[in-house]
């Protein structure tokens, strides 16, 4: 019989501002519980992970009006306790994120011209379009009118051949 091990996991976040050298402890979270240690985050976090349940599988938080001081490296460590019948396996995962915050973006010349080619890309494929559709149209045509004489021809020359073999036949009568 198979079935899901039991377990505990505990999330721990570091941050690092980049005029700093150690790393400073941002968050825990542990039995359901998160608290934030770092005063300069106080009231500027919150917990996004898993929710209700002491085997965490998400360990995310989110950081609420970010300032350029709050450009650093942080590290989030995932400790998780797997429960056997005789044993206990002890894992932990360590990440690290570098976040660089820059003042708002203002619309560049580059997004503008990329934006001002695209429409032209999109005029110019259907003009292209048209022109394309036109020729098709003008050759199926064509094709239609020398398919017309031909079936015409083959029309004539089998209704003269008809009036050949009645003649024949009328004749020989």
């Amino acid at each position: 019989m198979r079935s899901e091990v039991p377990a505990e996991a505990d999330v721990n976040w570091s941050f690092r501002a980049s005029d700093e050298v150690n790393f400073t402890l941002l968050y825990t979270y542990k039995d359901k519980k998160g608290e934030i240690q770092d005063p300069r985050f106080y009231e500027r976090l919150d917990w996004n992970g898993s929710k209700n349940t002491l085997d965490l599988q998400d360990g995310s938080i989110y950081i609420l009006n970010v300032t350029f001081n709050d450009t650093g490296t942080y590290m989030c460590t995932f400790e998780r306790t797997l429960m056997y019948t005789n044993y206990e396996f002890h894992n932990s995962t360590t990440k690290t994120i570098q976040l660089n915050v820059v003042s708002k973006l203002t619309r560049g010349m580059a997004s503008i011209l990329s934006e001002v080619m695209m429409y032209v890309s999109i005029i110019g494929l259907q003009f292209w379009l048209v022109v394309e559709m036109i020729y098709c149209y003008r050759k199926i045509s064509v094709a239609g009118e020398e398919a017309l004489r031909e079936s015409e021809a083959e029309y004539l020359a089998i209704a003269s051949e008809s009036k050949d073999n009645c003649a024949s036949v009328q004749e020989a009568e």
